[in-house]
């Protein structure tokens, strides 16, 4: 998938025709070529506790112990066209499920309103296992991921700090979901992807999955494996996912890819259902 660059609160973000709804950068860190080593799988584990998760089980605001925001609609990077807020009518919980809601609504120059959550605190992983059950907004223009980014950006700005995308849909495009790992040499329309047909990811909850060790990154849909992605043993310039990552949910509007066909007016409100998300720690051996 294909990204550009903007600031973000919590994270930084990139987007582009093929990535979800990113963004730039803070003042990158000092690039650090890792010394390449050869992967070798192991055959690790995961835990079977959580170590971080929401299991969306009460009502009203997103648990502000877990979750953050990024914030504004300066077009994210990507020609986006909403506005992101902390509004409750954007993100809330109810019914054991966090919904992530697409509004019509004119606000600072921007045409809609949505929400781009941030885990915080413990929520980030060096190594291990993330899996959300989700159900995806129907309707042309949406533009929904569950992604993650380095909590440092040890090897400077995107991409050279590396990006996953555990799930990313657009609405023009309803029943492929894809999975998508980029690094400083394979970005953009570069970017390692693959895609999957799910004919009911609209309508119908799914599993939503990453595998992540020293030797690769795994993505499963509905704990089928679509994806792999091994470590090549050239450093950071292919693998800078040795570094700890934390999680992005959230709906955009619009943007080079997602906006691509259009957005269907009619569609608002558009939402994206989470019934939950947790990351296991990988057992080092």
């Amino acid at each position: 998938m294909r990204k550009l660059l903007a600031l973000t609160f919590y994270s930084v973000v990139v987007l582009s025709l093929a990535s979800c709804s990113k963004s730039s950068s803070p003042k990158a860190q000092p690039f650090v070529q890792t010394t390449p080593t050869a992967p070798v799988d192991s055959g690790w584990a995961f835990e079977t506790t959580p170590v971080f998760a929401d299991e969306f089980n009460y009502t009203g605001t997103p648990d502000t112990t877990k979750w953050g925001y990024d914030l504004g609609g300066n077009g994210w990077g990507n020609q986006e066209l909403e506005y992101y807020t902390d509004s409750l009518k954007n993100a809330n919980v109810n019914n054991g499920v966090l919904h992530i809601t697409a509004v019509k609504q004119f606000l600072k120059g921007m045409n809609y309103t949505s929400a781009r959550m941030v885990s915080k605190n413990s929520g980030y992983l060096l190594y291990g296992r993330v899996e959300a059950s989700a159900k995806l907004p129907p309707g042309k223009g949406t533009w929904p991921a569950i992604w993650m980014l380095p909590n440092d950006w040890v090897y400077g700005n995107w991409p050279n700090s590396g990006e996953i995308d555990i799930m990313e849909q657009v609405g023009f495009d309803p029943l492929n979901v894809h999975f998508s790992v980029h690094n400083q040499l394979n970005n953009a329309a570069n970017s390692h992807t693959e895609t999957t047909n799910i004919p009911t990811d609209t309508s119908a909850f799914h599993k939503y999955r990453m595998d992540w060790t020293p030797y690769a990154i795994k993505g499963y849909f509905d704990d089928v494996e679509i994806f792999t992605f091994v470590n090549p043993g050239t450093g950071s310039n292919q693998w800078p996912f040795n570094q700890k990552f934390h999680a992005l949910i959230n709906l955009a509007i619009g943007g080079t890819w997602g906006g691509s066909q259009g957005v269907d007016a009619n569609i608002f409100p558009a939402t994206m259902q989470v019934d939950y998300i947790r990351f296991y720690r990988m057992i080092h051996k």
